[in-house]
């Protein structure tokens, strides 16, 4: 068994939540996004809106299971502030678990705004953020190295090879006790 957590993040539209599916699919990961959970609670009963920390904290402990069953567990969510950030290492290091955290970018400024311009929601009832309010957004620069990957430079089948390079040998001996930090 092999308890891996994979934190994805970087602002909306850099090709995160592309890579963080695809490498998902790949390792047969359990796969858990922010705005899939903040949307249910939007469309539950409660109708939570807007979600706040809601999201974050119930992807923290479906991650934590995951892991203690010895799962690899992809989040995908912009993770833009160190709160979040630290609160994904406390998750890896209550269940004894590796982590890989992974910044995507996209450095060409005029095909990031086509992106975010362009594209649609993929989970129902969704609002996609505009161009200016990704500009706007928090995001606090980073306190520690994670893996920089620039969608704008490399395809997502390059992409992914970096990560999975990234990662420690996938076996299904124990579980892992080190860190990738």
């Amino acid at each position: 068994m092999q308890n891996i957590l994979i934190v994805f993040s970087g602002l909306p539209g850099t090709g995160k939540t592309t890579l963080a599916k695809l490498l998902s699919e790949e390792l047969n990961a359990v796969y858990l996004r922010i705005d899939t959970i903040e949307q249910g609670l939007k469309r539950s009963s409660l109708n939570i809106d807007p979600a706040e920390d809601a999201g974050y904290e119930i992807a923290y402990s479906l991650a934590s299971e995951n892991l203690k069953l010895g799962r690899i567990v992809i989040t995908d969510s912009v993770n833009a502030i160190k709160v979040t950030r630290n609160a994904w290492l406390k998750v890896a290091e209550r269940t004894n678990s590796q982590i890989l955290e992974i910044e995507v970018i996209c450095s060409d400024r005029k095909e990031h705004r086509h992106r975010v311009e362009t594209r649609t929601a993929d989970i129902e009832g969704h609002t996609l953020p505009t161009w200016q309010e990704v500009l706007e957004r928090e995001y606090d620069p980073w306190d520690r190295e994670p893996l920089v990957i620039d969608t704008a430079i490399a395809k997502p089948d390059e992409c992914l090879s970096i990560i999975k390079d990234a990662l420690p040998p996938l076996t299904t001996d124990a579980p892992i006790a080190a860190k990738l930090n």
